[in-house]
């Protein structure tokens, strides 16, 4: 052990001739520990919550999807799509159409997102799991059924199972408004309610209604079209490398996003208050390090006397500065460590045993406690931060106080 580091830790657990600072060194240690085992725990249910939302979107985004970058609709019916269809890690192949449309029920007209898929979406998707009224169903031998999203259901007071069917308006392409007649620029359609999905997300259960992309199709009168491609790939098959296989084969008129990029805005928002979170934290662990300076500034003066002897024995300014900067690093290091390891130990009961609650367990929220990860990239940058803040507060003091020392012979 470098001979600093020796008198560090006998200043650091010694006791001192003045009990205020061991009460003050004592503040100092214990500010650390709790603001580390606070950046834990808060990084932790942020991420906990990214990893929710994530497995929420899961049920209903694709692995995989492909859409043009110009315009809202193409054709597959080209070599380009040929070669994805022939490419081994592809599992389903899901083409479907999405266009605005205005539900009509009950004299209710709610604007809504018709998404036309066929019976290969329950493969594609966990969308069994997220029907919570009624059935998957998209036609049967007499009529085409719909599944809208709870929140849509809601607004247009629909249940399954209710003979009366939604009408649906699709614009007619490349019609004209007649002002007398206006419902002459619109296709009428009409859908019976098989089931609800509820995926927890409002962008879908209040907007979405899944329905047969031949009815869609037809109502929009594009027969061959298609607004996007959905792919779900084979267990082990690396995500990147086909997202990159496929972006190859079809160049720059196209976009091939896989999850995270299909709902980035979401995810982006995220990220950013689990950072802006994360430098507040960093701010608050700043004032609480102001403890250290008075800490280390009382035991420069309560010291003077080893000072004294070690300039004697003819050690430098810069050993002597190393000795208290050391007792610093030393408060930051065993600070973190004992902070992360607590509040390491605290996610974990909350992860297995879901101590605190969210609200009073009534089934309102989509988990009953508050969800929680541990990523091994936010505690090594916890520690970093945490000792570059106790060194920066361990400079001023010592930097001041033995300069004056040198400079007036003696500590005042």
């Amino acid at each position: 052990m470098r001979f600093e580091f020796f008198l560090a830790k006998r200043y650091l657990f010694a006791k001192k001739s003045n009990n205020a600072i061991n009460i003050i060194s004592f503040i100092s240690l214990l500010g650390v520990i709790i603001m580390s085992a606070a950046f834990v725990c808060t990084l932790s249910v942020f991420n906990g919550f990214h990893e929710l939302v994530s497995s929420l979107y899961s049920n209903f985004d694709p692995e995989l999807k492909i859409e043009v970058v110009k315009g809202k609709r193409f054709n597959t019916d080209s070599e380009a799509f040929r070669k994805i269809k022939e490419l081994e890690d592809i599992c389903v192949w899901e083409e479907v159409l999405e266009e605005s449309v205005v539900i009509n029920y009950n004299n209710r007209q709610i604007p809504a997102i018709i998404k036309g898929v066929d019976d290969k979406f329950r493969e594609l998707t966990a969308i069994d799991d997220i029907i919570v009224s009624g059935q998957f169903l998209l036609n049967d031998s007499v009529v085409d059924y719909a599944i809208p999203g709870v929140g849509l259901a809601a607004q247009l007071g629909v249940n399954p199972g209710f003979i009366r069917p939604l009408e649906i308006y699709i614009p007619r392409r490349m019609a004209k408004v007649n002002l007398s007649n206006p419902s002459n620029a619109f296709n009428e359609g009409r859908l019976f309610v098989s089931g609800k999905f509820a995926v927890e997300q409002m962008k879908y259960d209040d907007n979405y209604l899944i329905a047969p992309i031949s009815f869609v199709r037809e109502m929009l009168e594009a027969p061959e079209f298609s607004s996007a491609v959905e792919l779900k790939l084979k267990p082990g098959a690396n995500t990147q490398k086909v997202q990159k296989a496929i972006s190859q084969i079809l160049g720059e008129d196209y976009n091939v996003l896989n999850r995270y990029e299909q709902q980035i805005e979401s995810y982006r928002i995220m990220q950013i208050e689990k950072w802006i979170t994360y430098f507040i934290l960093s701010f608050i662990l700043l004032i609480a390090s102001f403890s250290v300076v008075g800490s280390l500034s009382m035991l420069i003066v309560d010291k003077k006397d080893d000072i004294n002897t070690l300039i004697n024995l003819g050690a430098g300014k810069k050993l002597i500065k190393r000795i208290f900067l050391a007792e610093g690093s030393l408060i930051s290091v065993f600070g973190a460590l004992f902070g992360i390891f607590i509040g390491v130990v605290l996610v974990l009961v909350q992860y297995y045993f879901g101590i605190i609650r969210l609200g009073d367990g009534g089934g309102m929220f989509i988990v009953d406690s508050y969800p929680v990860k541990l990523i091994l990239s936010d505690l090594v940058l916890i520690t970093v931060v945490v000792i570059i803040i106790g060194f920066i507060a361990t400079l001023y003091p010592v930097e001041t106080i033995i300069n004056r020392y040198y400079n007036n012979k003696k500590i005042k």
